[in-house]
């Protein structure tokens, strides 16, 4: 044990002097960090405008009234400000031609009979090039709206089809469309095992940037055979398992300590909220772990220190971009399961669930995922025949 702790302590020092090590395990992935965050760091904070909405309907149709009231009281409901005005079609659609209003709503004559005998009838939204996503919300609402007058349609073609007195239809049509209000505005919330926009970005980047940590005390074996530090421990009374046992403790080492560094830091730049330290340690450990196991294949099949570099690059890529680093990653069809085997993207899992307010118990799918990558790289690397550092 003692051989082993001096082994693994001289190797952090010479890796902590090396500054490779803190460029691509701190500084590089920190900068792109502060990046995102000038770029997309207001991304989730949206600002609603005043909307302004033109109405032409019949003044005399019933529903038609109940249309424009329902735009109107959208006004106040929730962050949203909305301005309806009554106007004509031309002068609808010229409004919104002159960026006047966002959208304008033009109900035809004859609507809310139409509506009431389940006849076909159309509303037409003539939207604005310069409309956001405030225009989207209110024809939203007002598609919803619709969606409850086509109820009643159906209900009351139904009902003459099947030779229903006209007294008894308006008492169906009624019921077959109470459902409760047509609309109601909430601020949506992240949904449980997801992490936000920024949130999302800091555990990504912290899992690919973890996969170029965890190689440096790895492919260090490879270094030392080439320059004949390797050749100098084995002449020594140390059992050649220890080595690579000093190695690995490296990789995880700077692994955990690198990804909690910018989980961390990530955390304050985006003000995110990874939940419980416990939960969250214990995905750091096993992540950590699963990123050390794939460099014990890197280090068998690499013959020298420059072609472990390549391979742990495209490894670190495929794997942090599958996984989401960047982006979210969905795949369909049978090989789709496999994303979700890659240790980067059960990390974003496992966090996204203690975001949540999930604690150890909650996390066990995504660190048996990562243990059992671990797992798969270590059978894999004894598996492979030498070709390496310990040739």
């Amino acid at each position: 044990m003692r051989q082993l702790l001096v082994l693994t302590a001289s190797d952090l020092v010479q890796r902590v002097r090396d500054k490779s090590v803190i460029i691509f395990a701190l500084v590089v992935p920190l900068a792109l960090m502060s990046v995102f965050n000038l770029v997309f760091g207001d991304a989730d904070s949206l600002e609603l405008e005043r909307v302004t909405v033109a109405i032409s309907a019949p003044p005399n149709d019933e529903l038609a009234r109940v249309l424009t009231d329902v735009v109107r009281d959208l006004d106040g409901a929730g962050e949203l400000d909305v301005t309806v005005t009554e106007v004509d079609e031309a002068t609808g659609r010229q409004q919104v031609e002159d960026g006047d209003a966002a959208i304008a709503l033009l109900v035809p004559e004859g609507f809310g009979e139409a509506a009431r005998t389940g006849r076909g009838v159309t509303v037409e939204a003539v939207r604005g090039d310069e409309a956001g996503v405030e225009a989207d919300v209110v024809l939203s609402v007002v598609d919803g709206l619709l969606g409850e007058f086509a109820s009643g349609a159906v209900t009351a073609r139904a009902a003459l089809a099947e030779g229903v007195s006209h007294r008894d239809i308006g008492a169906l049509v009624e019921q077959a469309t109470q459902g409760g209000p047509a609309y109601e505005l909430a601020r949506g919330e992240a949904s449980d095992e997801q992490l936000d926009a920024g949130a999302a970005l800091v555990a990504g980047q912290a899992g690919l940037f973890l996969l170029f940590t965890v190689s440096f005390g790895v492919t260090g074996l490879l270094l030392d055979r080439e320059t004949g530090t390797l050749a100098r421990l084995r002449s020594m009374p140390i059992r050649g398992g220890l080595i690579v046992a000093s190695k690995a403790l490296v990789s995880f080492i700077l692994g955990v300590v690198a990804t909690g560094v910018l989980l961390t830091a990530g955390s304050l730049l985006f003000d995110a909220d990874f939940g419980s330290v416990p939960a969250v340690a214990a995905l750091v450990l096993c992540v950590s772990a699963a990123g050390t196991s794939l460099m014990f294949l890197v280090v068998r099949i690499a013959r020298t220190s420059e072609q472990a570099s390549i391979m742990t690059s495209i490894f670190a890529l495929v794997l942090g971009i599958g996984g989401g680093a960047f982006f979210p990653v969905s795949a369909a069809g049978p090989f789709a399961g496999l994303l979700d085997l890659n240790p980067v993207a059960a990390l974003l899992r496992g966090l996204g669930i203690t975001s949540g307010g999930g604690g150890l118990a909650d996390i066990g799918v995504p660190l048996g995922i990562m243990l059992g990558f671990a797992a798969v790289m270590l059978v894999a690397s004894r598996l492979v025949p030498e070709r390496g550092a310990l040739r």
